[in-house]
């Protein structure tokens, strides 16, 4: 008895946190920071910032297949997606067949398998919701009403950006509200023209990207050993010099500079463990990855930040005689309202003979333009409901556009070391309704690797999102007309859920208990030690991309939960 009494106290810390994505590290970052003494738990492997990202300096011809997707060969064809692999982007991705998934509909469903999670290889596209944004359910019917506001939001959007480091232009826009911005980086010439062409005959704004990438390193960024952008554009293959927002680069080194951090690679938590007497969690079960081993760590609170799917996954395998039919699950919502941004649909065209033929660029930008929302705003009235913006860029095609042409000698060198000509293309994002039988399940016949239930993926997009998807095409296609471009085509590739990894719901916030899974503080209603802050919590996932919505609505969180234990409320 005693020596169980003695592992527990080894094993019990003030908080745990699940994950170590971008919504992880911020938790551990501010938990640690306000004096508690937190357990990470990550189920990928450990991966060290710097000497951890292997393809980072390598040369294209370095490369065994040049940048190719290849499909592991290892073994027998399976009846389960097996997500192609890339070699130029680092060993970062889960293995598929380790816990295979099932899919009514098709859902590609991304899973790194290292520490620090998505954040090694975001898109790191960083936008604030708007007002608009959080009222939207309420104000069409879809989905339940968001217990906050963009007010409630909004300082903690501050907060986040300044630490981050968000590169981008102010524009005015109530449906894109503006933030601490590092200096903008500069549009290309093409993009430039575009952009006074669409504000002087459309009323419609293109700005540059708002990116996680450091035009400039204040102190705060600094102190945490990071360094400016270097314009290399392989933010894929992990950023040696922290030129970009991650876990690795910025709030895992800042929760350890407070010495109250341990973090526990390896650590595939299985379920939340209820204790009925307290009526709160006391702790989570891990099954170490290589082992099998499992283990029970103990917390005063636990922040779930698995990521959207995984976090679902847990608090669905979470069951005792309180919560049958998964951890807090008392409104029947968990793994229901799954969402996803549909994109892929847009136009592409040149600017040939528009006097940018002698014009060219510096670096590689690791960022694009962005065009924000104006359907469905103001007078605007469409046959569907919400809306989009679009994320592109303008570039100049080089050597390989000469790949499928004849031609050797002298002629050949010449072709190659001129600049083809100038392409600019946009893409929609879009949101996805909130549908209530759009929704995750476990599956208990197919187990994984470890012996736990695998996922049940029934998520489609519908009529509203098809409809949105002309549009999509046939704007894209206006505006670059509108800019006097050439050559015009569009494109609808008809995307799947899962393909724009930005999936989300499944465990969202909510006024009433009975209509949702969280409180306006990212509480679990009947266990108020529990808080979920990663992509699972989301009411709507408006048309921009979420990550900044997740650093804020952490922060935003971990203050509360903090106070609350000064309070001794948790």
């Amino acid at each position: 008895m005693n020596l169980n009494l003695k592992a527990q106290a080894n094993n019990t810390f003030d908080a745990i946190v699940v994950g170590s994505g971008v919504s992880g590290g911020w938790a551990a970052k501010e938990l640690t920071q306000k004096g508690l003494r937190v357990l990470m738990l990550e189920r990928g492997r450990d991966l060290q910032h710097v000497t951890g990202y292997t393809t980072a300096l390598k040369a294209p011809w370095e490369f065994a297949h040049r940048g190719r997707n290849i499909l592991p060969t290892d073994k027998e064809p399976v009846d389960f997606r097996v997500r192609p692999y890339n070699e130029q982007g680092g060993d970062f991705s889960f293995d598929d067949r380790n816990a295979p998934y099932k899919e009514i509909h098709p859902f590609a469903w991304y899973r790194p398998d290292v520490l620090g999670g998505k954040s090694i290889m975001w898109g790191r596209q960083s936008y604030r919701f708007s007002e608009m944004d959080f009222e939207s359910n309420a104000r069409d019917g879809f989905g339940t009403d968001w217990p906050i506001r963009y007010k409630d939001l909004a300082p903690w959007y501050s907060y986040v950006e300044r630490f981050a480091g968000i590169s981008g232009a102010k524009e005015g826009l109530a449906q894109l509200p503006d933030g601490e911005f590092l200096p903008p980086m500069d549009l290309n010439c093409v993009e430039q023209h575009v952009r006074d062409r669409l504000k002087t005959k459309m009323n419609r704004v293109l700005t540059i990207g708002r990116t996680a990438n450091l035009s400039k390193a204040n102190p705060v960024h600094m102190d945490v050993g990071r360094a400016p952008c270097q314009y290399r554009n392989k933010c894929a293959q992990g950023c040696p010099y922290g030129g970009y927002f991650s876990t690795l680069s910025a709030t895992l080194p800042a929760a350890r500079k407070t010495n109250r951090l341990i973090v526990r690679p390896d650590s595939i938590v299985s379920e939340v463990l209820y204790d009925e007497k307290t009526k709160r969690a006391q702790g989570v079960r891990v099954i170490d990855s290589k082992t099998h081993q499992t283990t029970e760590y103990y917390a005063r609170i636990i922040f779930l930040n698995a990521s959207a799917m995984a976090t679902n996954f847990i608090l669905m395998n979470s069951v005792s005689n309180r919560f049958p039919n998964g951890f807090g699950n008392d409104s029947g919502t968990l793994g229901k309202y799954i969402m996803d941004h549909h994109f892929q649909a847009g136009a592409n065209a040149q600017a040939d003979g528009m006097g940018f033929d002698d014009k060219y660029y510096y670096g590689r930008r690791a960022n694009g333009i962005y065009i924000p929302r104006y359907r469905n705003i103001g007078t605007d009235k469409r046959e569907y409901l919400r809306g989009f913006g679009y994320q592109g860029g303008a570039s100049r095609s080089g050597w390989q556009r000469l790949i499928a042409e004849a031609g050797f000698g002298t002629d050949l060198k010449e072709k190659a070391g001129q600049p083809g000509p100038w392409n600019m293309g946009i893409m929609g994002f879009a949101e996805c309704l909130p549908y209530e039988d759009n929704k995750v399940t476990l599956n208990k016949e197919r187990l994984d690797k470890w012996g736990l239930p695998t996922l049940i993926f029934d998520v489609k997009f519908r009529e509203n999102e098809h409809l949105m998807q002309k549009d999509m095409m046939n704007d894209a296609a206006e505006m670059l007309e509108a800019a006097g471009l050439k050559n015009i085509s569009t494109y609808n590739n008809h995307s799947v859920p899962g393909l724009a990894v930005h999936e989300t719901g499944g465990a969202r916030m909510g006024r009433d208990p009975k209509t949702s899974m969280l409180n306006a503080h990212n509480q679990v209603w009947e266990a108020k030690n529990v808080f979920v802050t990663d992509g699972a919590s989301f009411a709507s996932v408006a048309c921009q991309n979420p990550s900044l919505t997740f650093m804020a609505l952490t922060a935003r969180a971990a203050d509360f939960a903090v106070n609350e234990l000064k309070k001794q409320n948790l």
